[in-house]
């Protein structure tokens, strides 16, 4: 299924060490949160859910590079429309237990984002 003009939201954390614990446990409760709490129809559906984990490089442009250390959180989402990113974190804010935590978490790293992108390409 192609995404495009979907709406689309993406973290990027660069954690070190000391950090993935703590990484690995609030992903692992936000996983099963946005199991249990998000809409799977109409305008606010979370069409696409994936975080992936890896290590960090060198160079980021050359995947033989050696690692840094750190390892990468990527937190992929997609939603039907921008009511979904809306209802996403009006629930984060409320209703997610390890919200603060996952704040406090994410300023100990390396963190990026797109709060509310719009897909231009998709395959499949």
């Amino acid at each position: 299924m192609a995404y495009i003009g979907k709406t689309h939201l993406t973290f990027i954390f660069k954690a070190d060490a000391a950090n993935v614990a703590e990484g690995d446990r609030l992903f692992k409760s936000h996983n099963e949160w946005i199991g249990k709490t998000h809409h799977r129809n109409g305008e606010k559906a979370l069409l696409t859910y994936n975080v992936s984990k890896g290590a960090d490089l060198t160079e980021v442009l050359n995947p033989g590079s050696a690692p840094s250390g750190k390892t990468v959180y990527v937190l992929d989402e997609i939603y039907e429309s921008p009511a979904g990113i809306a209802d996403h974190w009006q629930q984060a804010m409320t209703g997610w237990s390890d919200f603060q935590a996952f704040v406090a978490w994410a300023q100990k790293c390396e963190p990026t984002a797109q709060h509310s992108g719009t897909v231009v390409n998709s395959l499949w």
